[in-house]
């Protein structure tokens, strides 16, 4: 599929694709001509750059994290990856939890 249709079924402007393959967190597409042929697995890997950039993950974390293996994906190192931020978040989560409580308790010492 060329860019406007991979632009429409990852959500992502066609300058934000550019800039990934630019930036490396892509690789360079096949091309038919002069113009760029996206395969399925581009637009997972750009979603997947969609939803961390969501979740505030830096590119330049990204850039850390997806890694390229014979051309491939190594899906599994993403996967790791996204574990270990499972990890931090449920940490923050319990972190935020513990601070509302502290916070409750505070409100219920103050007499009015």
């Amino acid at each position: 599929m060329y860019i406007g249709e991979a632009s429409k079924r990852s959500g992502l402007t066609i300058k934000a694709i550019r800039f990934y393959e630019k930036i490396g967190l892509i690789s360079a597409p096949k091309r038919a001509g002069r113009y760029r042929v996206y395969q399925e697995s581009d637009i997972e890997l750009l979603i997947l750059i969609k939803e961390a950039r969501a979740l505030g993950i830096p590119l330049a974390r990204l850039k850390q994290v997806i890694a390229f293996e014979g051309g491939e994906v190594n899906w599994a190192g993403i996967k790791v990856f996204l574990a270990d931020m499972r990890v931090q978040l449920l940490a923050q989560i319990e972190d935020l939890n513990k601070k509302v409580e502290d916070l409750d308790t505070c409100y219920r010492q103050i007499n009015p």
